[in-house]
């Protein structure tokens, strides 16, 4: 079995980085997937792919990997640069303000 072994990405609604700190097993899919001609659904007969499993830190994902003999691939993480403003949000509605504010 193959799997992969990666730190989820912050949810693209949010400004926070909740959740982004575990680590995720994800195993390859091992067949294609297939169209249902009746409904339209896609389907497969891999249950491998429903598998995701979560782990505190990155060597437990790795030691689970090679206690049961799974071929799992790293894929580091871009860290994202912080973005924290001297007077944070406050700031937007600062009246000692020197500068006009606009949109």
């Amino acid at each position: 079995m193959r799997a992969r072994i990666y730190q989820p990405a912050r949810n693209a609604m949010q400004s926070g980085m909740g959740k982004t700190k575990t680590w995720v097993l994800e195993f390859a899919p091992a067949e294609r997937r297939e169209v249902d001609p009746l409904m339209g659904w896609t389907s497969s007969g891999d249950m491998n792919s429903q598998v995701r499993l979560r782990f505190d830190s990155l060597e437990a994902a790795k030691d689970y990997a090679r206690e049961h003999g799974i071929e799992a691939v790293v894929l580091q993480p871009k860290r994202r640069k912080t973005n924290i403003r001297p007077r944070g949000y406050g700031e937007n509605f600062a009246t000692d303000r020197r500068q006009v504010w606009t949109h």
